[in-house]
This record gives structure tokens, sequence and C-alpha cells, in this order.
């Protein structure tokens, strides 16, 4: 958590390998991103990152199906492999009857998850949500924060989440504060 502008959507994108540190280097799960060519960091990233940005993200012109599918088309996965991936990370946020919606037919709350399973269809290691639940209603945030806790609770998956939303930090095992680019910790946080 943080205010705007404090560097929280910079830290997820230094840790998931889309920026690069100006000095120092960044190392995630004992790999140091920050000196990967941009080969090894695809590579990495396919295997151990599931990024869930702001806006969803999501191709209008592709099914729910089809935009998780996207993610394992860079994999060697057979037709058959990557088909049952996607239809149990559909499964897993709910919409396996909404797979061959367009992201128009969904509902802001489906299309956030539909984001997630596309997030998870690789078995990543971390998940990184930018403001997962800033876009949704109160209904939906709490249907997103229950699917985060399952992916935890359930699937063992490590999840960061940038958030000016109490409502979803309360949710959180642990809540760490940036300011000004800098980890604090605030009396009475989980820090």
């Amino acid at each position: 958590m943080g205010p705007s502008g404090s560097g929280k959507s910079t830290l997820l994108n230094l840790v998931a390998g889309l920026d690069r540190p100006t000095s120092g280097s960044i190392t995630v799960g004992g790999a140091n991103v920050s000196v990967m060519s941009s080969t090894q960091l695809a590579a990495w990233r396919a295997r151990h990152i599931g990024f869930v940005f702001q806006s969803f993200n999501l191709l209008p012109v592709l099914t729910a199906y089809q935009n998780v599918e996207l993610p394992l088309l860079l994999t060697g996965l057979s037709r058959k492999d990557r088909d049952e991936r996607i239809r149990i990370a559909l499964g897993v946020v709910g919409l396996d009857d909404r797979m061959h919606h367009y992201p128009r037919q969904l509902s802001g709350g489906q299309e956030q998850r539909t984001a997630i399973a596309r997030a998870i269809v690789g078995d990543p290691t971390l998940i990184l949500l930018d403001e997962p639940t800033g876009q949704l209603d109160a209904k939906s945030s709490q249907e997103v924060l229950a699917l985060l806790r399952r992916l935890n609770d359930e699937f063992k998956k490590t999840i960061i989440i940038v958030t000016h939303d109490a409502h979803a930090a309360e949710r959180a095992k642990s809540i760490l504060h940036l300011e000004k680019g800098d980890l604090v910790e605030k009396a009475g946080s989980a820090a």
C-alpha cells in the first residue's frame, strides 16, 4: 500500500522484470532478473510470473478462452494440453460457463477473473496484481479477493497485490507500505 506516486506499480514491474532498475539489482526467487537478457527474461517470466494489470488488458476480439490461452501459445504445449490448462484455470476462477464470451459480454468482475485465469494458466510461482479491485463494485471486489485467498491457501501461490483499497489490504497476510520509493513499517501493520 502507499499513496499515488509512491512507486507501487513500478515495484511490481521491477519484480516481474517488465522494467529494469537504473541501479542496484532485482533478485526474485534466487534469480537476478536485472542481468537477464530479454530472451532469458521472457522465458523466466513465462515460468514464474502471472501478472494481472489494473485495466485487465483483455483483447476484445478474443473470447475469455482465447485470452487465457495467449500465454500458452508461447510454450511447446500441445493443443490438448493447452485446452486442459485453460479449462482448469477458467474453472478455478468460476468461469467455465463463460469461456466462449467476449470481454464486452462479461461483467467487470468476470473480466478481472478472466485476467486472473490468464495469469495462473501457466502455473506461475508468483502472481502479481496491480489494483485488482480498483475498477470493481463491492460484490465483485469481494469475489476477486476470495478467489485470491483461495489461490494462496489452497494452491499455495505467492501473491503480491498493489492496492489503495483498505478492504483488499485487510485480506492480506502481511501489509507493507511504500512511501516515496521506500518500504516502511507502519504501526499496527503486519510488515
